[in-house]
């Protein structure tokens, strides 16, 4: 396999990594949960959120983010995914969430 070839499929699991994290943080997405600085704040339960910290762990070490915190530097990873994902405007988690959904993702 050549070099060029590995650099292509490692982009596309990348970009399919991003938006996994867009599809949960997007599932368990309820909007009027916001910070006191504005930031919106989504609780993902397990176990997406195994998955979700997993993901951030690995994009940390791939991005080379650093913070204080665990918490900080999982932010900072998240912050680059999300942006790795954000040139796709049909992207589910750039439109409101829905009314109802279940947490399996179905309309109920």
């Amino acid at each position: 396999m050549l070099a060029a070839e590995k650099f292509e499929r490692a982009a596309v699991l990348g970009v399919a990594m991003a938006e996994e994290m867009r599809r949960l943080l997007r599932l368990h997405l309820v909007p009027a949960d916001r910070a006191k600085d504005g930031a919106i704040v989504i609780d993902v339960p397990y176990p997406d959120a195994a998955v979700v910290m997993a993901v951030l762990d690995v994009a940390a070490d791939c991005f080379g983010e650093r913070g204080e915190t665990v918490e900080e530097t999982r932010q900072a990873a998240l912050e680059k995914l999300l942006q790795l994902a954000g040139f796709d405007a049909e992207s589910q988690l750039n439109f409101a969430a829905p009314a109802a959904r279940d947490r399996d993702g179905t309309r109920g």
